[in-house]
C-alpha cells in the first residue's frame, strides 16, 4: 500500500512525509487508505485521457494548421495518409507520439497529440463517440469529424 506513496523528509522542518506519486499530493501523516491513481480518479469522474493525431482537408471547419498556411488535400488524400500513419504505429515501425508531432495539424502535435482529460460534451460527437468507445491503450480506426480526420489513442 505505501509502493504508490513516497516517504520523503522535508527540507525545512527534517519531519517525514507522505507523497501521492500519482496525485503528487502530499500530507505529514500516514494515510488510511491506498493512494488512487489519476486515471482511476478520472474513470470515476467519467474523464478519459487520450492523444490523437488529425489530418486536415480542405473541407475542413478551419483548412490551415500550423504546419500549413492553406490545407489542400482532398477528405479522400487525408484519410489515406491517416491509414498509413496507423500502419506504421500498428507495425511498430514509429510510435504514436513521433507521428503525431511530424504530422499533426493540431496544435497538440507539441505535446504528442495528448489532449489531456476531458468528459463527455468537451469535445465533437463523432470524437467523443469514438474516444470514450476505446479501451485503454486502445489505437482508433480512422475518425471523421468537421475537423477533419483523427486517429484516437487512449491514454486513461
Amino acid at each position: 500500500f505505501t509502493a504508490r506513496l513516497g516517504k520523503r523528509v522535508s527540507r525545512s522542518t527534517g519531519e517525514p512525509y507522505y507523497l501521492n506519486v500519482h496525485t503528487k499530493e502530499s500530507q505529514w501523516e500516514l494515510p488510511k487508505e491506498p493512494a488512487k491513481d489519476q486515471a482511476a480518479t478520472n474513470a470515476a469522474r467519467g474523464h478519459i485521457w487520450c492523444s490523437h493525431l488529425l489530418v486536415k482537408h480542405r473541407e475542413s471547419r478551419r483548412p490551415s494548421s500550423w504546419r500549413e498556411e492553406k490545407i489542400t488535400r482532398t477528405k479522400e488524400e487525408a484519410l489515406a495518409l491517416i491509414k498509413g500513419y496507423r500502419e506504421q504505429i500498428v507495425s511498430g515501425k514509429a510510435t504514436f507520439g513521433e507521428l503525431a508531432c511530424q504530422f499533426s495539424d493540431c496544435s497538440s502535435a507539441q505535446r504528442k497529440g495528448d489532449l489531456g482529460t476531458f468528459g463527455r460534451g468537451a469535445m465533437q460527437k463523432p470524437f467523443e463517440e469514438a474516444a470514450f468507445a476505446l479501451n485503454v491503450g486502445e489505437l482508433s480506426e480512422p475518425v471523421f469529424t468537421e475537423s477533419g480526420v483523427h486517429l484516437i489513442l487512449r491514454a486513461a
